[in-house]
């Protein structure tokens, strides 16, 4: 038996078993009518009505004597029935959506399983097995509709039903609606067993090039008649309603990319071919237009479709992919891109191409995702439900639920996005009154909504609020707002009358000055001052907080403002501008001096001068703590201000000595040396301090290295430096009448204090000038010092070796700035070998042996990829060996003293035997031993440990002279490799140990 003849069975099985009732004469007369009956415009019942009561009374069962229930006998009123149902389908040309909104799944099955029969199908045979080229036009459109019926009840089965609300309960209708359950489950049970084969019966359909015919009530009436009045004509290829082969075409591929979408839910793969169906419905439906096929198709829904599967689809051209908001949105969903996604929600509050119902499932989908878990989605669920909520004002929507949960507890930030939304959302010049209105008013009931009297602040004095309400729609606010009486709630008891006074005017002064100090947006700051002036003129606002501090070159020019609300607004504006410098806060510091600049443009050139010098300063701030930190150099407008400020002789103008400080440091870390040195005008080198400096410097490091005719520029930066260094006495005679030599340490005989060049050293990045000053404090420092404790540095023998005046200079001092130098330099490049010699060596001759054995193995280990390479001999010199040497010594581990002793160039086996020979060593003393590959000490080993008796040890030395890589015999380059061996592995070893 054939799953359609199954069906037909299971349909059939289970009608309710009652009589038939209608007589031969009514059923005669009914028929007769039938043909009237589907002429009439808007006949009642409509016409797809008559198919189900015609297959009801086809389908009753029968009782026979016995009471016996029997199947509908097949009879010729039974066939009668059924070919008055098909001639109804056949009126309605067979449409598939007509039929399926308005017959159950059983009707519709039995339905077409009659056309089946009454097309000659082959019984038993499976449709997917049928050549449809062979059969006669009539019986493939037959197969054909029932195989996309199929599919499409498939599909339609997927999507979510809305239960209808049950009446009054009635057993027999209950039991009938569980029957009709119960058949339409097992009727999807075999057409989904069948679906695979009901799409290769449609994929093979779309390679047929023809025509096919539908049955129409004429050719249903010839296939009725006797066999022998038929003369052939239903077996033609014109008999019946032709169907187009293009709109066949059309409508399969419909139905395939739906059956093809609905299974890409768990094989994503299979999305591709679902496109691919539905853009050949699409350009079909371009080619012949909707208007002319027999079989409509939803156009709508195919938009949809389509738009779907490009978002679904990887495409190889990423930009055709981030066309539509739909597929830039479900990129940022599965990649959790979801800072993106809120730009996107942003940014089409403005063109509203994003149905409402579409906002509202992302959100949902979000909201699932925060409560599984991620916290972090908290930040974007609000986000995006503020863009919404945004999004429904301007549309005139209510307001959704959400957002007022949201909201219930505010916050700066919840308020910032609120207005930033609010304000990229509308745009005032083009928009109709009725947004602008629509925007107004949900800001008030905002402000209307608060009881921080902080956040209705922000929201009235931000720029849109201003420009969509009027003075008086503000002022009106404002007064409502102050009515409102803030209360004061000490506990969750209820309380005396005493604690519901309403607050006064000195609270509301005191509640917007504490926004004042804490707010940094310049709108709201001049609003807020405009709000305190109009409450009392009597109060200077600038000095409310003794954080707000203003330079006194600066201050005396505010302050000499006439206009109190002018004077407070540009202190305090600077005040905060600076203040955000401090804390590298330099967007809000742009923007308090942007307003500033503005502000003070209108009355004070010298005003104005000020605030581009300090946004100059501003700008190398951020270029420096931004790209400057990468190595990107600073673009040459940024240079041409810096080099612009330096050669400026505007008059009575106040300056700020930083500003020409960071200006100098700023131009020799990005090697401006050829400007510095040739084309800074000789009068500012005279006058600005900083300048000469930057200059001497520059021309020092442009001629390194060079002969020694070209060290003139060394000389007099040395002679600068050491003036600057220098101490100044003085005599005073005490009570008991002597004299007493008073030394001042910040001497005022060079060109800064030493504070002060200490300041600007630590300004500088570029290694060459680091390099450069701290050699010449390392050769300062060592003029004093003797042999021993002397410091070793790049490029110092540029400088002089003698000062002609020793006790004139501060050497306690010089000791303290090379140390603070050289810790400061280690931050810009902590690997830096020559600088951690440097580090080493002040430790060494301060009496810290351990630090300095860490800081001399560090400077080996950067520059031979930790002893992997050979350390090059002018990082590991004999001097630096030497006081690796003495390090360990005076630490106790000889035997790393003997291992040291073959480093340098000479072996220095007195020193190596004199270690050996100490018997209270502290390090590891015979597990070095494979360390060492001067045979001499081995041998010296040896005979040691014979002496000593010490049996074990002995065996160990012999064990390394035995080593063949040893012999003497071996060519040089053998010997070479092994010392080179085991100097890596002792160095690494020893790094360990001190690291």
């Amino acid at each position: 038996m054939s799953a359609e003849a199954a069906d037909r069975e299971a349909a059939t099985s289970s009608r309710p078993c009652t009589p038939p009732q209608t007589s031969w004469f009514e059923f005669v007369l009914e028929e007769a009518l039938l043909e009237q009956h589907l002429q009439k415009p808007s006949p009642d019942p409509p016409p797809v009505q008559l198919i189900v009561q015609f297959l009801e009374q086809a389908s009753k069962p029968s009782v026979n004597e016995q009471n016996q229930v029997q199947p509908p006998p097949d009879n010729k009123r039974n066939r009668i029935l059924k070919l008055l149902a098909l001639k109804v389908a056949a009126h309605l040309k067979w449409d598939l959506d007509v039929l399926e909104k308005s017959l159950s799944v059983p009707v519709l099955n039995m339905l077409l399983n009659e056309l089946l029969c009454i097309s000659k199908v082959p019984p038993g045979t499976k449709h997917v097995d049928v050549d449809l080229s062979t059969l006669p036009p009539t019986t493939a459109m037959a197969i054909l509709l029932y195989n996309r019926w199929a599919i499409r009840t498939i599909v339609q089965s997927s999507f979510p039903v809305k239960q209808a609300k049950p009446g009054p309960p009635q057993l027999n209708v209950m039991n009938q609606i569980q029957q009709e359950k119960e058949l339409t489950e097992n009727i999807l049970k075999v057409l989904k067993e069948q679906a695979a084969d009901s799409i290769l019966v449609l994929e093979g359909a779309l390679k047929l090039n023809k025509d096919l015919y539908v049955h129409t009530i004429r050719t249903l009436d010839l296939l009725a008649m006797e066999p022998g009045m038929v003369n052939g004509e239903t077996e033609s290829s014109t008999a019946g309603l032709k169907i187009s082969a293009e709109e066949i075409q059309c409508q399969v591929c419909y139905d395939l990319g739906a059956i093809y979408f609905q299974q890409g839910s768990t094989n994503a793969a299979v999305h591709e071919k679902a496109k691919e169906k539905f853009f050949k419905t699409k350009e079909l439906i371009a080619k012949n237009g909707s208007s002319s096929l027999h079989f409509t198709v939803d156009e709508e829904r195919l938009a949809g479709y389509c738009q779907a599967c490009e978002v679904l689809t990887s495409s190889s051209d990423d930009a055709s992919q981030q066309a539509t908001p739909y597929s830039q949105i479900h990129s940022c969903m599965k990649s959790g891109k979801y800072q993106d996604l809120v730009k996107i929600f942003l940014e089409d509050n403005l063109t509203l191409s994003l149905p409402e119902q579409f906002r509202q499932s992302v959100l949902r989908e979000l909201f699932q995702k925060a409560q599984q878990g991620n916290d972090a989605l908290d930040e974007v669920c609000f986000k995006v439900c503020v863009c919404n909520t945004v999004c429904d004002v301007l549309q005139g929507r209510i307001i959704d639920i959400q957002f007022c949960q949201l909201f219930l507890k505010p916050s700066k930030e919840k308020i910032d996005f609120l207005l930033e939304v609010c304000s990229g959302s509308i745009n005032l010049e083009n928009a109709s009154e009725e947004l602008k209105r629509r925007m107004a008013a949900f800001l008030k009931n905002l402000c209307l909504g608060m009881e921080d009297l902080q956040f209705v602040f922000m929201i009235s004095s931000h720029e849109l609020f201003i420009k969509l309400l009027k003075d008086d729609e503000r002022k009106l606010l404002i007064d409502q707002m102050r009515k409102r009486s803030p209360r004061i709630n000490l506990c969750t008891k209820p309380v005396t009358s005493f604690y519901d006074i309403p607050a006064s005017a000195s609270v509301n002064i005191g509640q917007l000055e504490h926004q004042l100090i804490l707010s940094v947006d310049p709108w709201r700051i001049r609003q807020i001052l405009i709000e305190l002036h109009g409450m009392t003129s009597e109060r200077q606002f600038w000095t409310i907080s003794n954080k707000w501090e203003v330079p006194n070159v600066y201050g005396n020019v505010i302050l000499g403002i006439k206009d109190s609300l002018t004077r407070d607004l540009v202190y305090i504006l600077m005040a905060k501008g600076l203040h955000c410098c401090a804390i590298k806060d330099f967007v809000h510091a742009k923007q308090l001096f942007a307003a500033c600049l503005e502000l003070v443009t209108e009355f004070s050139p010298k005003l104005r001068q000020v605030m581009l010098n300090e946004m100059l300063l501003l700008d190398i701030y951020t270029h420096e703590a931004g790209a400057g930190v990468s190595g990107e150099r600073p673009p040459s407008d940024l240079i041409s201000r810096v080099r612009g400020y330096l050669e400026m002789r505007v008059p009575d103008i106040p300056l700020r000595q930083v500003i020409a400080e960071e200006c100098v440091a700023f131009l020799l870390n990005w090697c401006e040396n050829e400007y510095l040195t040739m084309q800074v005008p000789l009068p500012l080198v005279q006058t600005n301090p900083y300048v000469k400096l930057g200059q001497l410097l520059a021309a020092t490091c442009k001629e390194l290295p060079g002969p020694k005719e070209s060290r003139r520029t060394a000389k007099d930066l040395w002679e600068v430096v050491v003036q600057i260094c220098s101490v100044s006495n003085q005599h005073k005679r005490g009570n008991d009448g002597r004299v007493s030599l008073i030394k001042h340490r910040e001497s005022t005989l060079g060109i800064m204090y030493r504070s002060e060049l200490l300041s600007f050293i630590k300004k500088l990045r570029e290694p060459l000038v680091l390099t450069t000053i701290l050699s010449l404090f390392v050769k300062l420092h060592n003029v004093r010092e003797d042999i021993v404790n002397d410091i070793a540095a790049e490029h110092i023998s540029i400088w002089p070796s003698s000062i002609p005046n020793l006790q004139s200079v501060d050497f306690e001092a010089v000791a303290i700035t090379v140390k603070e130098l050289v810790s400061y330099a280690l931050t810009i490049n902590a690997n830096n070998h020559f600088w951690l010699i440097i580090q080493a060596d002040i430790y060494f001759a301060t009496n810290q042996y351990s630090a300095a054995l860490h800081y001399y193995l560090q400077a080996g280990a950067v520059c031979s990829d930790f002893f992997n390479k050979m350390v090059p001999p002018d990082v590991y010199t004999d001097q630096v060996i030497k006081r690796m040497i003495k390090c360990c010594s005076l630490l106790n581990c000889h035997t790393q003293v003997a291992i040291l002793c073959q480093f340098l160039r000479e072996v220095d086996y007195k020193t190596a035997f004199k270690a050996l020979q100490e018997q209270n060593s502290h390090d590891a003393m015979d597990s070095y031993y494979e360390y060492i590959w001067d045979v001499t000490i081995l041998e010296y080993l040896t005979y040691l440990h014979h002496k000593r008796g010490e049996t074990d040890k002995r065996q160990i030395a012999i064990k390394a002279i035995g080593q063949t890589e040893l012999n003497s015999s071996n060519p040089e380059e053998v010997l070479q490799l092994a010392a080179q061996r085991r100097k890596k592995k002792f160095l690494q070893a020893m790094a360990k140990l001190y690291f």
